[in-house]
């Protein structure tokens, strides 16, 4: 086994310490925890079956037929464990251990949250080994494109995390349309990661950025409505919601044992914000980009470049074009 596999696979074995120490102290507590807490815990179990997958197809050198490479997929996922494990962290001790009193349990449950910190990290560091080991590969998540996607999943997984409350959204038919607009747009912003994943947008030709744009779009106008409708139903007294944090019995509680339930709303509304600005990034990344990729198709060769690539057509030139758009063009579409 050379140099580089073992270095993997000492990030795999630290990887599943850290996860399956962080999963096992907050099992042991317990105590009740709140709906986030239920969803910081699916994130460490699900990174480490995960990591342990991998890890045994790295060490038994097994090479299954994928439709995508197995460096682009390794790549892909520890970007997605680090936003993962990161997220989890941060809504760990922001929903959970701030409320426990001092004592064994609040040091059982910070340590789950500093191994949850060390696992970010050692994501973190295999992406980076990954992309340095691998410096002709395109990774995905290391294109702008691919950094708002991963900014979008990561933020939509913390939505879901406190929407997974349904007694924030049961009572009105509005509130249950901000959910599915959730559902929608993670499912469609999955979707395009798997199609990048998978190459697909070399079949799709010049119709996969406007696939994209027509998908990003439909994102914006979506979390647009629910930017509209969530607070409108949840702190409108006009509506049935609550405009003071006093007016929530949750929130009255000397002991609480989670965040309250109008914090939760409030949460959900700044994420929803701050999604939709993403959102409406990537848009605009989209329509520069297929402006640049439309100028630069329109333009004319000049005779010795067309004696030079005789035959080249327009499509032909889009596809190439598209191979190299998300390295060498980030300058240009951001000056």
């Amino acid at each position: 086994m050379d140099t580089d596999r073992v270095r993997l696979c000492f990030y795999r074995l630290l990887q599943l310490f850290s996860t399956c120490a962080a999963f096992s102290l907050v099992a042991s507590l317990g105590t009740g925890m709140g709906a986030v807490s239920h969803w910081s815990m699916f994130i460490w179990c699900f990174c480490f079956v995960i990591t342990l997958i991998t890890f045994i197809v790295q060490l038994g050198e097994y090479q299954p037929s994928l439709p995508f490479s197995g460096k682009s997929f390794l790549f892909t996922y520890a970007c997605l464990a680090t936003a993962f494990c990161l997220s989890a962290s941060i809504m760990y001790a922001i929903t959970y251990i701030q409320f426990l009193p001092h004592g064994p349990f609040r040091d059982q449950a910070a340590a789950a949250a500093a191994f949850s910190c060390i696992a970010c990290v050692l994501y973190a560091l295999e992406g980076a080994f990954l992309w340095l080991l691998f410096p002709e590969t395109t990774f995905y998540f290391a294109t702008i494109h691919g950094l708002f996607k991963l900014l979008e999943t990561s933020v939509a997984c913390i939505i879901f995390a406190f929407i997974s409350n349904t007694s924030l959204h049961q009572h009105q038919p509005a509130l249950v349309w901000c959910v599915a607009v959730y559902s929608i747009c993670f499912t469609l912003g999955a979707v395009a990661m798997l199609l990048k994943l998978v190459k697909f947008e070399s079949r799709l030709h010049t119709f996969f950025p406007h696939f994209l744009l027509g998908q990003t779009m439909l994102s914006v106008l979506l979390y647009a409505s629910a930017l509209v409708l969530w607070p409108l139903y949840q702190f409108n007294e006009e509506f049935g919601g609550q405009p003071q944090r006093s007016s929530d019995v949750s929130c009255s509680d000397e002991l609480p044992s989670t965040l309250c339930i109008w914090d939760q709303k409030l949460t959900v509304a700044i994420l929803t914000a701050i999604n939709l600005l993403i959102h409406v990034a990537d848009m605009a990344y989209w329509i520069h980009f297929i402006f640049i990729s439309l100028e630069v198709a329109n333009q004319s060769p000049s005779p010795g470049e067309s004696s030079q690539i005789p035959g080249l057509s327009h499509h032909r030139t889009l596809s190439l074009f598209q191979e190299s758009d998300l390295i060498h063009l980030q300058s240009r579409i951001f000056l």
